[in-house]
């Protein structure tokens, strides 16, 4: 039976039985074996980081929305991608249907290689058809679901495995929902939201714009005052023959 969607099949791995320790062999290095671990420890670690790059290797998605709707009478597609970082040759892919009371295969193929189009080998139901490609590294196996009928609703599971992984498995689901309209969603609050927010926005802008230009005009209006202040100050010396006036200026004497 399939396992929750995104959780990697590691049956394959099977983790040995770890025998019963004692107190002794469970208590921390001490401080007079010189800082040095164990060998069991040293040995887990080397097992972990060789187990790493192979449960990092095999990815399987069916997209964001793992729930999906469709109206009756309709088709759908149901998604399913693939990668690896070791490449694939002779993959094994299927599609699995899980309900409350069935559960079925309904498609099944292999990929030679990375040239190579998915080959169907298995088909339960004609109204399935397999529209993916692996050329060109789109890695897709995705199908389409025609004619929807109530009874369609239910699991949608894509198995992938990968013989040159050591047989690594993985797979993702996607539930479908199969409805007699759909829903018509309410946009009104939303747009109302945006609508404030952006009134807001605006509004501040304009703000800061008009105080910009308050500030440029005050700027502008002092300016002048001073050069006023400066031109009226040259002409009172200029009138009073005030020491350092333009009046006692003489013209240079001639010699």
């Amino acid at each position: 039976m399939p396992t929750s969607g995104g959780e990697r099949g590691c049956a394959q791995y099977p983790i040995p039985a770890t025998p019963a320790r004692s107190e002794e062999n469970r208590t921390m290095p001490r401080a007079g074996d010189g800082g040095k671990a164990p060998a069991r420890w040293l040995g887990t670690g080397l097992l972990g980081l060789f187990l790493l790059p192979v449960t990092l290797s095999l990815e399987v998605s069916v997209g964001k929305a793992t729930d999906i709707y469709a109206v009756n009478g309709t088709e759908i597609l149901l998604p399913c991608t693939f990668s690896s970082c070791f490449g694939f040759e002779d993959l094994h892919f299927r599609w699995t249907y899980n309900s409350s009371d069935a559960f079925k295969i309904l498609i099944e193929g292999t990929v030679k290689n990375e040239k190579s189009d998915p080959k169907v080998t298995l088909k339960d139901d004609d109204r399935i058809t397999l529209v993916g490609s692996t050329k060109e590294k789109m890695n897709n196996i995705s199908i389409v679901l025609r004619d929807l009928e109530f009874s369609d609703t239910g699991k949608y599971t894509c198995h992938v495995k990968n013989p040159k992984e050591n047989n690594l498995q993985h797979h993702a689901t996607i539930f479908l929902q199969v409805v007699d309209r759909l829903e018509e969603v309410d946009n009104t609050v939303t747009l109302i939201i945006l609508a404030v927010v952006g009134g807001v926005i605006g509004l501040l802008i304009l703000i800061l714009l008009i105080k910009k230009l308050i500030i440029f005009i005050l700027k502008k209006t002092r300016e002048k005052k001073k050069e006023c202040l400066v031109s009226s100050s040259g002409n009172d010396n200029t009138e009073n023959g005030l020491p350092g006036s333009k009046a006692e200026e003489k013209p240079p004497s001639k010699v």
